[in-house]
This record gives structure tokens, C-alpha cells and sequence, in this order.
């Protein structure tokens, strides 16, 4: 799990349909580590303008969020609403607003296209430039093959997230339940797509955010595949149901023993390496060769570990 250039911890991200004041207020109490309000997939065309209106409200009630990252997703740059929606929902509840979500990214142009809007709303409506952090969904092949440029497209840039049912779509992939292994391959099929993600992500300092599984009831299989991601390195998933909410957070935080191993082996290092301690570089712990690459692994479990307050 890394932080990323926002310091937030994203292991659990709760997807939230902006027409719905049900489910958001459902949302103000459920432990996240974020909620997005969205305002593209989960929203219907005919509703979509007059959703903004409720998006603005539900981010300006007193009642807040226990989530304490709140974003937005807008629509893409292919469609008519995408900068109203940047426009109405920044004028209108700017300061509430963490981050804008950006799905159906294809190229870095697509990033700085959003980051120029903000910068001229954030102006007109008298707030810190560059406060506003933009999240880049990638779910699509030509956005794949830019996801180099787009994750150094702009300093706003906080997360990669990764799409799995528009991917699966343009792919041709067997199956409609979004999230799950299409059958008949027997290896992973999203393997190539989280990898290519992740790595350009971590090149440039920012998260890697898993997408959702759509089998809300079937929560071994939402478990399988935050353990998949998590194993990868990703640092949380979208969660579209309560019953996801308490295993996604458990997954993508390391376990209790491999946290106090963790500290064992930077202990033992910290000593070892330390001149007092006779400056070796390379030490057995837990019957295991543990030197300066065994360390950057403890360290990253510890750093994981403490964003999620253990």
C-alpha cells in the first residue's frame, strides 16, 4: 500500500450513484477509506445534469462523510456533460471535493485537458489552485498503451484506477460479471492490464486502484479478487456493497504477523548495520537471509501497516 502524492490511504473505495440520495446517505456512515459520488455509469442520461445538483448537495450537508476522502466521478471526455459537471460541482461544493475521477482516460491530453478546467474554476471560484487532485480511470486498449504518459500527465495526478468491465468489453472477453476471470483460460486474464497499471503508477509516485466485482452476494469471489490485486501490490479496490467493506480493508492492510515480522527484521537490520553493531550488511532472521533489498520489502509492510493505523 502506498499513500501516494496525496497522503490519503484508498483501500476500500465506495462507489456511489449520485442520483440516488438513498444510497448516499447510506454512504455517510460505512468505513471507507473513500467514497465517490458518481455522476457517469451509475447514472442514467436523463437524469444526469440534475444529478450534479445533488451531488452539491449532498457534499455541502453538515452531515458529512466518516469516509475521509470524498471525490467525484465525471463523465468522460467523449460525452456533452463533462464540463458541466467539473464546472457545477466545483463552483458548487469545491471545498468538499478531494479529487475529481476521470473515467475512459486514453491519453495524457485527456488529464491536462481536466487539470486546465479546474485550474480556471478553482480561480472564478476563489479556491486553492491545485487542491484538487484528478484520479485516472484506465479501462480501455488505447489508454493502456499510453498509461506511461498519462501517469506523468499532470501534478494533480494522484491514482491510476483500473476498469475491468469497459476493459472486458473491448476486449472480446468471455462473461458478464464484471471483476470475474472469464472461463475457459485457465491463467489470470487481467494479469497483463493490472501490471502495466501498477508499474507505470509506481514510476511515478501514485496509487494503483483495483476496479469493482459486481457479485455483490458472492463475497468469497469479491475475496479472491482483492486478494489478487493486493497480491500484485495494488493499494485498495472499489467496493460497491456494505459486505465488501470489512474484507477489503482487511486484505489490502498487512496481516498481524507479517507486520511484526516487518519489525523484526528492521530492528535486527537497524543494529546489525549500525557500527556498534559490526556494520554486516546481510543477517538471518527468522531462519531467513534478510540484507537491504529484504529490508525495502519490511519497510513497505511497516509504511502499509501504519497507513492503516496498526
Amino acid at each position: 500500500m502506498s499513500t501516494g502524492s496525496d497522503g490519503q490511504v484508498r483501500r476500500t473505495v465506495l462507489a456511489v450513484p449520485g442520483s440516488s440520495d438513498r444510497f448516499i446517505a447510506k454512504a455517510r456512515t460505512l468505513g471507507v477509506d473513500a467514497v465517490f459520488l458518481d455522476l457517469e455509469d451509475a447514472v442514467a442520461p436523463h437524469v444526469k445534469e440534475e444529478s450534479r445538483a445533488r451531488v452539491v448537495a449532498a457534499l455541502n450537508d453538515p452531515a458529512g462523510f466518516a469516509a475521509p476522502l470524498v471525490t467525484v466521478r465525471v463523465n468522460d471526455w467523449t460525452t456533452s456533460w463533462t464540463y458541466g459537471d467539473v464546472i457545477e460541482v466545483v463552483t458548487g461544493a469545491g471545498a468538499r471535493v478531494d479529487a475529481l475521477l476521470l473515467p475512459k482516460v486514453r491519453s495524457a491530453a485527456h488529464v491536462q485537458a481536466l487539470d486546465l478546467l479546474l485550474t480556471q474554476v478553482e480561480r472564478a471560484a476563489g479556491l486553492a489552485v491545485g487542491r484538487i487532485g484528478i484520479e485516472a480511470q484506465i479501462e480501455e486498449p488505447e489508454g493502456l498503451l499510453n498509461v506511461r504518459e498519462i501517469a506523468a500527465s499532470s501534478p494533480r495526478l494522484q491514482t491510476l484506477v483500473y476498469g475491468p468491465g469497459d476493459f472486458m468489453a473491448a476486449l472480446g472477453m468471455g462473461g458478464l460479471n464484471v471483476g470475474t476471470q472469464p472461463a475457459g483460460y485457465e491463467a489470470d486474464a487481467f494479469h497483463h492490464l493490472q501490471m502495466t497499471i501498477l508499474v507505470a503508477a509506481r514510476a511515478h509516485g501514485l496509487q494503483a486502484i483495483d476496479g469493482p466485482f459486481v457479485g455483490v452476494r458472492d463475497l468469497e469471489g469479491f475475496r479472491r479478487s482483492a486478494r489478487s490485486s493486493a497480491a500484485l501490490g495494488y493499494d485498495g479496490k472499489w467496493v460497491l456493497h456494505p459486505s465488501q467493506v470489512d474484507a477489503g480493508n482487511e486484505i489490502y492492510s498487512p496481516s498481524a504477523e507479517d507486520f511484526e515480522r516487518a519489525q523484526r527484521i528492521a530492528a535486527a537490520y537497524a543494529e546489525s548495520t549500525a557500527a556498534a553493531g559490526g556494520a554486516v550488511g546481510a543477517i538471518v532472521v527468522d531462519d531467513e537471509m534478510v540484507d537491504e533489498a529484504g529490508v525495502k520489502l519490511a519497510r513497505a509492510v511497516l509504511a502499509r501497516g501504519r497507513a492503516a493505523g496498526m
